[in-house]
């Protein structure tokens, strides 16, 4: 039976009736299945020999000059696809498959998890949909047609703003009525439980294999550690690891078009509410009804998020700020141009957090930045912004 696992007031599993059968269904095998040692055996064969585990942790010299402090960089943009997405997809798809599961479906916004998701289907052998917003299939090209490539259908979502809340709204409602033989492959911490559980346990990997390579590299744990959230599966994955330790760690958020603008900012400018089958912070008018998000990267542009990270807001464990377009782009061409290293628009957000942020550091503390993805889904955006012309 659904024990409504909670963090804290935050969470829950709020879905029709005909949908708890099937969450009754995966808590069951998250509880038995995941933790079984042959299934974390594959699963960590696939994660080592195809996705490219263990991810490198990069000292950023030049950046560290400018900055002064030690800037490291935890490259998820280096794993196979080009993002963190991979862990999860790969780790729920072959879940799936123990389920005896026929077929995946999946949401997506900037297309990370989309292309993460089919790729996790070419692999285990289960045909894939995926439902992205008609605004996020024009920006995001590059990922749909990766997506085709690797063989899964992309099905438009064409109502509300056309957006990761309406490839939600359509995945769910595909997933009702395929419950039997269709595993929906939640691509964040978010939704009803145990998806927010189940996800952030396979994003467990990317602060896991950070909190070694510090100890390796530095002999100590880093003072601060930054990531972009959005419903917040990177975040959590590098956070979690460290929240019983004395390290600062701050959470960034999409801060739009700045005070009084249009903004993606959930934790920042939310509420408590009900979303996508969870209570957690999100954006809502003054009647309860969700309201517009909007961010430069489309993997931000969601009017709700995790509600692990709405408990750790509450707390004051984590500090939760917001960057806007603009301070993300400039960002983006920062660690472009210092490093050589072009940062997802999601990412880009955590490093303009960073600039910052390090102001108040000293030259011998030691900050890690989550780089959760790359930024060739974004080089029309970009180079737009920076006037350059091919």
């Amino acid at each position: 039976m659904i024990l409504g696992t909670r963090f804290g007031e935050y969470g829950g599993c709020f879905v029709p009736e005909t949908l708890i059968p099937a969450l009754e269904e995966l808590e069951e095998a998250y509880r038995t299945i995941v933790p079984d040692p042959s299934f974390q055996k594959e699963l960590s064969g696939y994660l080592t020999e195809f996705a490219g585990r263990e991810t490198p942790l990069t000292l950023c010299r030049n950046i560290s000059q400018d900055l002064g402090c030690r800037v490291y960089l935890k490259r998820e943009d280096l794993l196979h696809s080009g993002a963190h997405k991979l862990n999860n997809a790969l780790g729920q798809a072959l879940l799936a498959k123990y389920m005896g599961k026929k077929r995946l479906i999946a949401e997506t916004g900037a297309g990370q998890h989309g292309v993460a998701t089919a790729i996790a289907g070419a692999v285990t052998g289960l045909p894939v949909d995926v439902y992205m917003g008609d605004v996020d299939i024009e920006r995001q090209a590059p990922n749909v047609a990766r997506m085709k490539l690797f063989g899964a259908r992309v099905i438009p979502a064409s109502s509300g703003t056309r957006t990761l809340k309406d490839a939600v709204n359509e995945a769910l409602r595909d997933w009702t009525g395929n419950v039997r033989d269709t595993h929906y492959l939640i691509g964040s911490v978010v939704g009803p439980h145990p998806f927010p559980s189940l996800v952030r346990d396979f994003q467990r990997v990317i602060g896991t294999e950070t909190r070694v390579q510090v100890l390796e590299r530095e002999g100590r744990l880093p003072d601060a550690i930054v990531a972009c959230v959005g419903g917040g599966s990177n975040a959590i994955g590098m956070f979690h690891p460290f929240l019983d330790d004395d390290v600062a760690l701050y959470g960034v958020e999409a801060g739009g078009e700045g005070e009084g603008g249009r903004t993606g900012a959930t934790l920042c400018k939310g509420s408590p509410g009900t979303l996508h089958g969870a209570y957690s912070y999100l954006l809502q008018d003054n009647y309860g009804q969700v309201a517009e998000s909007h961010s430069v990267s489309a993997g931000l542009d969601y009017p709700g998020v995790g509600p692990e990270h709405s408990m750790l807001r509450d707390s004051s464990r984590v500090t939760y700020s917001s960057v806007t377009d603009r301070e993300a782009l400039d960002a983006c061409l920062y660690l472009s141009r210092r490093e050589g290293i072009l940062p997802a628009l999601e990412s880009s957000h955590a490093v303009a957090y960073a600039r910052n942020l390090a102001m108040s550091l000293d030259r011998d503390q030691v900050m890690v930045i989550s780089l959760s993805g790359r930024g060739d889904k974004d080089l029309a955006t970009v180079m737009e912004y920076a006037g350059v012309q091919v």
